[in-house]
């Protein structure tokens, strides 16, 4: 009797022998789709091929080789691995002299496939039909382990972990392990920034599998939305190649209802002989060519432009600063939005900006410092209603962004741009599994005389970090209450003017709390479980430059601030601590009200 796989293999066979000769006789295309069974379909072209059963692409042949072989291969899944896709039935839906696009269903929506002939790799995108609201929907590849050893990020590249280190290895947390010379494998050191992305994937010394998005617009989030990439599948040592299409790794939260056909991508799944040269430049290509003109949907071809310019309210051009057009009338941060399209830019030096080929409709443009000359704004701009027109350019004029004086600030400690930037050990790569670990318990920063580089980039052990500053004030009084005080410095002068306190936290994930002191008497609190401060799970998979980020402002009573030069001291006391948990360090500034 022969078994279920030899008949496959034979049936296989039979397939692309018929294909070859249609080909030859003139009467298909390179590209194709047959289908064995029900539940079984092969499809490809005249470079690769592909077979494709109910859940699960298997079966990828490409150079006279097996690519998956062992390993689980291609599918799509929602909310993790808990609800994977399973394909109901497939067809041949556009096709041209040069290329065929097969269209997968599933009650939740429909996966394209686009081959063009001479091409290693597809385009590919989803529309929706019936997804369930959702935080986590992806596709990816899990490829055999020994063709693909190697992994590339924007900012990380080289071996990935072989499979027995982690047999070796303990595990310490959520597939993180522990070797035993105390160094750390983790999924998430190949995790990167979304919308910095040119091109990732897995290679060998002949073969490479890449995502190049054309366009990232699909994509959830702002310019800070981090994403794993890639990883060595712990269990079965699978080379995984991530499409977090709509994720959540570094985010509180965000969680999406979706309009029917909404969709995302397409993409360039890109198949070559491990070049990462050659992929960087099919990155260009791409580029130029997005929005793809082929992609014969109108809402898609439907787009225009954005311009303006953004001068703060003290004169200044908004040099520099970030930009994202994203939900109208948002009820979300802009780290959280993904029920829609989203674009995201830097302004010029003189504050002005431009967005090209947005998708027609109404946005809310929002606006913060990026650092630099407008590293002191701690405010932020929202502009609603903003209407794109196909083929038309919306011009906002100048827009002008409401900031506090910088004569009102005592001292700042950091630059306002949502990231550690500057910060002991924010680098020099972004994600590190343990590196706030690193961070010293007690810390001493005096304005003034200590350099940004002395504060460290997170906190979370037990101890006390110290800003120490004066007022300079000449709005002082006696006072007994600040003859009494138990700071170490004391004095009889305090000011009689008010004051803010605002910590831009970069970060936070739940399991360290602060309290805040100012000369010794407690003004307000970073904790866990608080309304304000939901954890985003960012210090725990080692990210070290930002993750969801956060504003807090508490009041400065006039009484507890000396003035008349004397020493003011601000503590961040940390009550509670949990290893790796914490959060990043974004800005601490003072000032009067």
């Amino acid at each position: 009797m022969v078994n279920l796989k030899t008949f496959f293999v034979c049936l296989h066979l039979l397939v692309l022998i018929q294909w070859v000769k249609a080909i030859e006789n003139g009467t298909q295309s390179k590209g194709f789709l047959k289908q064995l069974d029900s539940s079984t379909w092969i499809f490809g072209n005249d470079i690769w091929n592909l077979t494709q059963g109910r859940q699960y692409a298997t079966k990828l042949w490409y150079k006279e080789k097996d690519l998956v072989g062992k390993a689980v291969g291609h599918y799509v899944s929602y909310n993790g691995a808990q609800s994977d896709l399973n394909w109901t039935s497939a067809a041949i839906v556009d096709s041209g002299s040069d290329f065929v696009n097969i269209r997968f269903t599933a009650k939740e929506g429909d996966f394209h496939w686009v081959i063009y002939d001479g091409l290693a790799g597809a385009y590919q995108y989803f529309v929706n039909h019936a997804l369930p609201t959702l935080g986590e929907f992806r596709t990816l590849w899990r490829l055999d382990n020994e063709t693909f050893p190697n992994g590339r990020t924007s900012v990380r590249d080289g071996q990935l972990p072989p499979l027995s280190s982690y047999v070796a290895s303990t595990k310490v947390q959520d597939e993180t392990w522990e070797t035993a010379n105390g160094t750390f494998l983790t999924k998430y050191d190949w995790s990167n920034f979304v919308r910095d992305t040119d091109f990732y994937g897995v290679y060998g010394d002949e073969v490479g599998s890449w995502y190049i998005p054309g366009g990232k617009d699909y994509y959830n989030g702002n310019h800070l939305k981090q994403e794993l990439m890639i990883h060595r599948e712990s269990q079965t040592g699978d080379a995984v190649q991530l499409n977090m299409i709509h994720g959540t790794h570094y985010q509180a939260s965000s969680s999406d209802t979706f309009g029917a056909n909404k969709t995302w991508g397409p993409w360039l799944w890109y198949l070559n002989n491990g070049s990462k040269a050659d992929a960087a430049l099919r990155v260009q290509q791409e580029v130029r060519a997005w929005p793809y003109s082929w992609f014969k949907d109108a809402s898609y071809q439907s787009r225009g432009s954005v311009r303006g310019r953004l001068v703060l309210s003290d004169g200044r051009p908004a040099a520099g600063a970030t930009v994202f057009l994203g939900d109208n009338h948002p009820n979300t941060t802009a780290l959280d939005q993904g029920r829609g399209y989203y674009y995201t830019t830097y302004a010029d030096e003189i504050g002005a900006f431009r967005i090209d080929d947005v998708r027609t409709g109404s946005y809310g443009l929002q606006a913060w410092s990026n650092g630099g000359s407008i590293a002191d704004v701690s405010t932020s701009l929202l502009r609603n209603d903003v209407v794109v027109s196909r083929s038309a350019v919306t011009n906002l004029q100048t827009l002008r962004w409401n900031v506090t004086s910088e004569d009102n600030t005592i001292f700042r400690v950091g630059a306002f741009d949502r990231k550690t930037t500057g910060f002991a050990l924010s680098g020099p790569t972004p994600f590190e599994h343990g590196r706030i670990a690193k961070c010293p318990a007690n810390l001493t920063f005096v304005v003034g005389r200590s350099e940004t580089g002395h504060w460290c980039f997170g906190q979370e052990a037990l101890g006390t970090w110290t800003i120490i500053f004066s007022t300079n004030s000449s709005s002082t009084s006696t006072s007994a209450s600040a003859s009494t005080s138990t700071s170490p410095s004391t004095s009889n002068f305090t000011t009689t003017r008010a004051a803010k306190l605002l910590i831009s936290l970069a970060g936070f994930a739940s399991g360290s709390s602060a309290d805040i002191l100012l000369n010794s008497h407690k003004i307000g609190n970073i904790t866990s479980g608080s309304a304000l401060l939901p954890s985003s799970q960012d210090t725990y998979r080692g990210a070290t430059r930002a993750g969801e980020w956060h504003l807090l402002e508490f009041g400065v009573e006039g009484d507890l601030l000396r003035g008349g030069g004397e020493e003011n001291r601000l503590d961040f006391r940390v009550t509670k601590s949990t290893l790796w948990r914490g959060w990043l360090w974004d800005a601490v500034k003072l000032e009067w009200v």
